[in-house]
């Protein structure tokens, strides 16, 4: 059965505190239960999520910062170390979060109305940066139920429009942008390989020529790879050795590319939170980013695994999961890495499917993507 539960936070971790509603219902149906409950200050909790931060940041030995404007001190397996217990340190404060007493009557309620074999999709709504960027994808109830997602959505939202009749292929826009010390043509190799796909690559293109392609043709998902960053509330992605743009600056264009069919944009590159906001007064309906820096192989190693099980017509927050999950497998070299993928959507869209012509079911081996060690698709700066 697929069900659908929001929760909506208004308010702020380190002062007054988050006002909780719960809405719950089948997916495509009005709601069936709403109820409201709270979510106490915490600055214990602002704070760890701020060391983490910090010390996942300080792993980047080959950031795409300045030369010469970071020193490190100590080995990388001091840094290392210093991560994983930034890490167990936020997640345990995360859990005592979601454990307040203020909190349970709504925690109870989901656990009474919930399967073990429930297909659910939880929406974090909320406009707070700092409560989009808490790890909620740790919260225990989510681990209890294998067939469940995460993603964050917002509070005050435009219509969205109504989903196209499924096409007989799928349409990808791919933008590989200023590829300078990453390697993007895993990500090529990985696009190409799509059953079912017609693919149309921009190459480092200029500003004009992605406008050109969102105003001229109709797309299901439009794909970035290169380098990203957020400034403030604004993300930033670099789409040549030369020029950089925020969304805002491809507003008209993408607003098309919405109202012809667009499904699904999908940042692979670092620091996406900033994107994703961009894009919620455009109403994509879905969007997959990276919460922090990626490196070059942990990108390639999720876009492979989403698109492997989604392509082959696994529902799409199941194929994040899965995708993110199978990321564990490299944490030993890449820390965390299983927290970068999210999802972000608006709160009213029909999860996107693939094609599955009825008459043809091949299977293609995937791509293997190209080990690159430590590069990572962050900022660049002169």
């Amino acid at each position: 059965m697929k069900k659908f539960v929001g929760l909506k936070l208004e308010g702020d971790l380190l002062l007054s505190g988050c006002r909780v509603t719960l809405e719950m219902g089948q997916e495509g149906e009005p709601r069936q239960i709403e109820q409201v409950g709270r979510l106490p200050q915490c600055p214990d909790l602002c704070l760890a999520l701020q060391q983490w931060q910090e010390s996942y940041d300080q792993l980047d030995g080959n950031s795409r910062l300045e030369p010469g404007k970071i020193v490190y001190d100590g080995s990388i397996s001091d840094r290392l170390e210093q991560c994983l217990q930034a890490a167990e340190n936020l997640s345990q404060q995360f859990q005592t979060w979601l454990r307040s007493p203020s909190f349970q009557d709504l925690d109870r309620r989901l656990r009474e109305e919930l399967q073990r074999d429930d297909k659910i999709r939880f929406l974090i709504r909320t406009e707070i940066a700092q409560l989009q960027q808490l790890p909620w994808h740790l919260w225990d109830l989510i681990d209890r139920y294998s067939q469940a997602e995460v993603a964050l959505s917002q509070v005050c939202f435009e219509p969205c429009q109504p989903p196209n009749p499924s096409p007989e292929k799928m349409r990808v826009l791919a933008i590989l942008g200023n590829s300078d010390g990453i390697n993007v043509e895993g990500d090529r190799q990985i696009l190409e390989s799509l059953p079912y796909a017609e693919v149309t690559f921009l190459v480092e293109p200029q500003r004009d020529q992605i406008t050109d392609r969102l105003w001229s043709s109709p797309w299901d998902i439009i794909f970035f790879a290169g380098h990203s960053q957020t400034e403030g509330d604004r993300g930033r992605i670099y789409i040549n050795s030369q020029e950089s743009l925020t969304l805002t600056e491809l507003w008209y264009g993408l607003r098309k590319a919405t109202q012809q069919g667009l499904q699904v944009a999908i940042f692979n590159s670092c620091d996406g939170l900033g994107l994703a906001r961009e894009l919620k007064d455009l109403a994509i309906p879905h969007a997959i980013v990276m919460r922090e820096k990626v490196p070059d192989r942990i990108a390639q190693e999720f876009l492979k695994s989403f698109l492997h099980s989604f392509s082959r017509g696994q529902s799409f927050h199941l194929s994040v999961r899965e995708a993110r999950e199978k990321l564990q497998a490299w944490e030993n070299e890449f820390p965390c890495a299983t927290w970068l993928p999210i999802i972000t959507q608006h709160p009213t869209a029909t999860p996107p499917t693939w094609p599955q012509p009825q008459e043809l079911t091949p299977v293609m081996t995937p791509v293997a993507a190209p080990a690159a060690k430590v590069s990572r698709r962050s900022k660049i700066k002169a």
